[in-house]
């Protein structure tokens, strides 16, 4: 049964940075959420260079899209790709749209996008990637999935605001739904989420983080 949606409550920091009044925690970095994105997540998982046909990503944390879009204007070789993120409270289009103003390098990927987000879809088509966001509490809808990713964008608020999203328990979820030879990138580099996943069986290595991130965390299965 589909979970019924609730929208964030928001802050806005310089009308532009969305900031979640449940977690106290603002949806992108403050010093280029794009480029952050890229440095973390794409970079992270040697992406795009491992794209391939079926190539599946999944995400814990879909907020504004943002992932999305990078992966989009990343993707530029053939074959389909597979997207899934995992989402509590998703943004109404018209918010998403406001924080999108600030990365105009995604508006031929984000017209799309908010086009079909604005009418409830939630399973998004796109020339060469077919994205699902499902709705609700990862702890539930994450157990429950049949899929398996080839990379992990873990991407929750801060674990320090947010512990319910980086729990070991679903760090092992995360696991079991990683493809043998999969991945994963987090901006985090908290001892407790680390251990997490090294117990969950990755592979876990400390990366140099983005901007005035010291560290941020990858690994492998």
């Amino acid at each position: 049964m589909p979970h019924p949606e609730q929208p964030p409550t928001l802050d806005w920091r310089d009308d532009t940075i969305p900031v979640s009044r449940a977690f106290d925690d603002p949806y992108f970095s403050l010093s280029g959420g794009l480029a952050e994105t890229r440095h973390v997540f794409l970079a992270g998982n040697r992406l795009p260079d491992r794209f391939r046909d079926g190539f599946h990503i999944a995400e814990l944390g879909f907020g504004t899209g943002l992932n999305l879009l990078a992966t989009l204007l990343a993707h530029e070789g053939p074959g389909q790709l597979r997207y899934t993120s995992f989402e509590a409270f998703p943004m109404p289009a018209a918010d998403i749209a406001r924080a999108l103003r600030a990365f105009p390098e995604t508006a031929p990927v984000a017209a799309p996008f908010l086009d079909q987000w604005a009418t409830g879809a939630r399973t998004l088509h796109f020339p060469n990637l077919t994205a699902d966001v499902i709705i609700g509490d990862a702890r539930e809808t994450l157990p429950a999935w049949d899929g398996r990713a080839d990379a992990w964008f873990l991407d929750g608020f801060s674990p320090a605001k947010n512990p319910e999203l980086w729990s070991p328990d679903l760090m092992h979820e995360v696991a079991r739904h990683t493809a043998a030879g999969g991945t994963f990138a987090t901006y985090t580099a908290a001892g407790h989420v680390r251990l997490g996943l090294a117990e969950a069986g990755f592979t876990v290595t400390r990366q140099q983080g983005f901007g005035r991130k010291r560290h941020m965390t990858t690994g492998h299965l």
